[in-house]
């Protein structure tokens, strides 16, 4: 199975959009996207906003992780 990043899964493991993800964490959705699919690599900032919304360290958003669901 394709491994993804950790803060995709962690998403899609609450069952939330990236539009959600984003609300959460102040910020915009468009950049949710782009650091999901790798375009992008988080300002400080956002990754702890990221972080926290996710409830994990912000050195794990980026870890290629099996995904829990289907969805990915």
């Amino acid at each position: 199975m394709r491994k993804i990043p950790r803060v995709k899964a962690e998403r899609l493991k609450r069952n939330w959009s990236q539009t959600d993800l984003a609300f959460f964490a102040r910020m915009s959705s468009s950049d949710v996207s782009r650091i999901e699919t790798g375009r992008m690599i988080p300002y400080s900032t956002h990754a702890e906003r990221l972080a926290k919304a996710l409830g994990i360290h912000p050195d794990e958003l980026l870890e290629k992780v099996e995904p829990e669901t289907e969805n990915a």
